[in-house]
């Protein structure tokens, strides 16, 4: 393995190119190199290439090798826009029909994908994890570049950062809050007061992390979340509502990912908290008092209402709102929409509204639509029945 160019992504037209080993058209364009072809890894100026042989991926993801194990690989792409020097996958048999027309030097495949000619395959038991895992942690795709401490960042004197921390433009990190080894902060956001963050985490910019909230190694926080919000509780009196504090605390533990835009109310008081590996995305409402399991997954636009526990491994799909007060057990499913107005038991997968066992909502639902065909067959038999004269059989 060794750098080599240097290269950045551009649109340079053929009669300016000449064939490279290892790209598609390496051209020569304002004392740069460039690089056409796929999107999914995209080098930035200065950035080396580096070269990794077949074998060393295929050790990494315990692979077997059919074909030039001494070929080396630069970046990873999709199978339909992979080009020379780049690493693609192929899950679904259906898509098999690629592997002879792919640019891709190498492809990851499936233990019983057919063999091609010329084609350097690494057989894995699971290509798309494979896929990723070299994507993150050979070719580092996805992982933020740390740029220290911005001029513009405002932190307070009592706040502890650790070692390599990156704060970006305009972020702020208020008085006594601690942020871990190689965390990174993103522009405009902000660290509360007495808040904990862990070690390697990334926080979007404009996020908003209120007041003591823990935070746990590894996670990441995507644009424009608030966590610490206060919940939406009111006693009322006659005519008048008044709010009631919330003084409780968040707590997001080590490797859950919050995605873009996502509100995680504060409990009233002891704590909202989500727990370890649980992946929540875009446009969540959280309320406060919510537990979320381990390794829980959670589909864009869900409601869940307070005090409600969900157990771990369970998959929610979009748009699924729950009512407070209920609890979901371990490896539940529910589908998209689902309206669920009561504790669901472990293990089971429902659907519709409300909430029911998936077998019998698609059950009712096939009822239901046959319902107007019903209703023309009961209109006739009423005409003919009023149609019918005494003594008629």
């Amino acid at each position: 393995m060794g750098g080599c160019s240097t290269f950045f992504v551009c649109h340079i037209p053929a009669p300016f190119c000449w064939p490279d080993t290892f790209t598609r058209f390496a051209c020569f364009f304002e004392k740069t190199h460039c690089w056409t072809g796929s999107y999914l890894y995209l080098w930035n100026r200065g950035t080396k290439i580096v070269r990794h042989s077949v074998k060393d991926l295929a050790a990494r993801v315990g692979g077997e090798i059919v074909g030039d194990d001494n070929l080396e690989v630069i970046g990873v792409s999709s199978i339909d826009q992979a080009y020379p020097g780049s690493l693609a996958f192929i899950v679904q048999a259906r898509y098999d029909q690629f592997l002879a027309e792919t640019a891709a030097s190498a492809v990851l495949v499936r233990p019983d994908s057919p063999i091609v000619e010329n084609k350097t395959l690494i057989k894995v038991a699971n290509p798309y994890l494979a896929f990723v895992r070299i994507a993150r942690e050979v070719f580092r795709i996805g992982e933020p570049v740390a740029k220290g401490i911005h001029p513009t960042a405002l932190i307070a004197p009592s706040a502890e950062l650790g070692k390599n921390v990156s704060v970006a433009a305009y972020a702020i990190v208020e008085e006594g809050a601690r942020i871990g080894d190689d965390t990174i902060i993103g522009e405009h956001a902000i660290i509360g007061r007495s808040s904990i963050l862990g070690a390697r985490c990334q926080i979007g910019s404009r996020v908003m992390v209120t007041h003591q909230i823990k935070i746990g190694n590894e996670v990441i926080i995507q644009s424009g979340s608030v966590i610490g919000s206060d919940g939406f509780g009111y006693v009322k009196d006659g005519e008048v509502s008044y709010k009631i504090p919330h003084i409780g605390a968040v707590v997001l533990e080590d490797r859950v990912e919050i995605g873009a835009n996502c509100a995680i109310d504060r409990a009233t008081f002891g704590e909202t908290r989500i727990r370890h590996g649980a992946k929540l995305d875009n446009l969540i409402h959280v309320a406060h008092n919510v537990e979320i399991g381990e390794n829980t997954v959670i589909a864009a636009q869900t409601g869940i209402s307070g005090s409600t526990k969900i157990g771990k491994n369970v998959i929610i799909a979009g748009q699924v709102g729950f009512v407070g007060h209920i609890e979901i057990g371990d490896g539940a499913i529910f589908g998209a929409q689902a309206g669920v107005t009561k504790s669901i038991p472990a293990g089971l997968t429902v659907s519709g509204y409300p909430a029911k066992d998936h077998n019998l909502a698609k059950r009712e639902e096939a009822a239901t639509r046959r319902g107007p065909e019903l209703l023309k067959r009961v209109k006739k038999l009423e005409q003919k029945l009023g149609e019918l004269k005494p003594g008629d059989s």
